[in-house]
């Protein structure tokens, strides 16, 4: 553990403690009435609100890369990120998280309303756990980053909890929108090890224009005709977060090349690429 290690663990600590002041403390805020209003509620295929629907696909899509990418990784210990424990931990919970996500949301938007919402929410904090701690683990300390994850496992289903029970979004909005505030912030720092480190700010870039579709949910739908919805184009465009995090984490000088058929018949194996 280096000094600078140590004075970004106690900026962490600071921040979080600021974070869980505001989310305990801070005004209640009430979700607006029309959240499950979404522009395009069309029946395609016997599949109700189809689009919004089948748009989650690319999340389990994406779990999958993830999944291969961890498994290079396992088997060759290199990649541009750090292949520590710790690392691959986050990591993994994050590609677990997108498929949840996949689940929950598709389990929400075949019938919007509030019970759908929740099991929704619930599915996306195992993805934010492992984003959130896989940035803290590459910009502050493994340590803290395994204790990151933990803690917004913890803290994600009981900002839902408290707004399944009382109608108070603040605790989920901290978490969702302070977790992002949180990668912003680390954004600034350079790794404190050595290695390319994981590119955040491509992840907060997909992550505003994701954003910014689902805001223009009605106005995008309208704009092509009643073609495809803004919330829709928010999945695929979210879902393309997981790209920086594959990236980093696939394994370093290594690819799959399929040989010449010989007589032992085509053979697939694993090589270093020649620099």
């Amino acid at each position: 553990m280096t000094p600078l290690q140590r004075e970004r663990e106690i900026g962490l600590l600071a921040v979080c403690l600021s974070l869980a002041l505001l989310a305990s403390f801070g005004p209640s805020l009430a979700q607006s009435p029309h959240h499950h209003d979404f522009a395009d509620q069309r029946l395609l295929w016997g599949i109700p609100c189809a689009m919004d629907v089948l748009s989650n696909l690319p999340f389990a899509l994406w779990a999958l890369v993830g999944g291969w990418a961890l498994w290079g990784t396992r088997a060759s210990g290199l990649s541009a990120l750090s292949a520590t424990s710790p690392h691959r931990g986050c990591a993994a919970l994050f590609f677990a998280g997108l498929a949840i996500t996949a689940v929950g949301s598709t389990w929400y938007h075949l019938q919007p309303n509030d019970a759908g919402l929740t099991l929704d929410r619930l599915g996306m904090v195992a993805a934010f756990a492992g984003l959130l701690g896989l940035a803290v683990a590459d910009r502050v300390s493994a340590r803290s980053g395994m204790v990151t994850a933990a803690l917004v496992l913890l803290a994600g289903p009981l900002a839902v909890g408290v707004w399944a029970q009382t109608g108070n979004v603040l605790p989920w909005a901290v978490v969702q929108f302070g977790g992002m505030l949180l990668v912003v912030g680390l954004a600034c720092f350079k790794p404190p090890h050595a290695g390319a480190g994981l590119p955040l700010g491509a992840i907060i870039a997909i992550y505003a224009v994701a954003k910014a579709f689902e805001m223009a949910d009605h106005a995008i739908y309208d704009l092509t005709a009643h073609t495809v919805s803004g919330h829709s184009l928010k999945h695929i465009v979210a879902s393309f977060a997981a790209w920086p995090v594959v990236r980093a984490m696939w394994p370093t000088g290594m690819s799959l090349r399929a040989t010449k058929s010989g007589q032992n018949g085509p053979q697939t194996t694993k090589t270093k690429a020649v620099a």
